[in-house]
């Protein structure tokens, strides 16, 4: 029986301890680290909620349906982070910027990298369905100082909440998605429609857990941009409409100071419907800040 004094037991207040003194640091101490902090955090919540065996098993048995969800055309997993407010957190978290800067936000699922060049004042709604609305973008430094030659690329869903590639038979290839590059006043502008909100899928264990606990799914109507400009971080952002019944109940946690945007009514001389101004103010590049 020598040595059994040394052999550290299992209990159920130290659980957690146990587990991460067997785990070799010297591999790869950051994985290591994290994984720790994982099970820590992990076993608290079993110590605290104390869930039965059923409870347990049906949870399992949720992981298991959302790992059955994900293929190459649908990742639920990546729905989780983003229903559970983890994505978000994850890129505030990597893009902190000063008061002024305009705040980032995530890309999302229907970005396309191949959406050719446009003049200004192309109209991107390519099938013309919808309330008209003439955008104008002033892109400026933290002085107020114009941007020029930034590439800015925009997409946003239909007025029924749909983006093109979701209806690749129904909607024209590349609508309501532009790509335009900044004048020497830092402007860009462009025709589109005013897009609608839409719920985010509800299909799956996640959708259907949050929907019995009456969790909001329905995203308020926005606008997707990304800017990339030499000296400076890349923007990827939204714009929401300030009048969206869901503004403060986005699932995706995405609406912030600054992100909010008023459809006004279009001045004389044009036939648009509505008009949106935006400014975006970008940050520096790092290496700028650390010079």
């Amino acid at each position: 029986m020598a040595g059994m004094s040394e052999i550290a037991y299992f209990k159920t207040e130290t659980s957690d301890r146990l587990f991460a003194d067997r785990l070799d640091t010297t591999s790869d101490e950051r994985l290591a680290l994290v994984l720790s902090k994982v099970a820590e955090h992990l076993h608290a919540i079993v110590r605290e909620t104390r869930p039965s065996l059923n409870d347990w098993r049906a949870a399992i048995e949720f992981l298991t349906e959302v790992g059955h969800l994900c293929d190459d055309r649908r990742q639920e997993w990546v729905l989780v982070s983003d229903l559970l407010g983890m994505s978000t957190l994850v890129d505030a978290l990597n893009s902190d910027r000063p008061g002024k800067a305009t705040p980032n936000t995530m890309r999302g699922p229907f970005y396309r990298p191949d959406v050719p060049l446009m003049r200004h004042g192309a109209n991107i709604s390519l099938d013309g369905a919808g309330t008209p609305v003439d955008v104008t973008l002033h892109l400026k430094d933290l002085d107020d100082r114009p941007v020029a030659g930034a590439h800015v690329e925009t997409w946003q869903a239909n007025a029924q909440g749909y983006y093109e590639n979701q209806q690749p038979d129904l909607q024209p290839e590349h609508n309501l998605r532009g790509h335009f590059v900044s004048d020497d006043h830092g402007r860009v502008s462009y025709r589109s429609i005013r897009p609608s909100g839409y719920e985010v899928p509800k299909d799956g264990p996640l959708g259907d857990l949050l929907a019995k606990l009456g969790a909001p799914l329905c995203r308020p109507a926005h606008v997707y941009f990304q800017v990339i400009a030499d000296g400076f971080e890349t923007l990827t952002t939204q714009i929401f409409d300030g009048e969206d019944p869901n503004l403060g109940k986005d699932p995706l946690f995405s609406v912030k100071p600054g992100l909010v945007g008023c459809f006004r009514e279009a001045r004389p001389g044009t036939d648009a419907a509505l008009e949106l101004e935006i400014d975006f103010h970008l940050n520096p590049a790092r290496q700028e800040l650390d010079a």
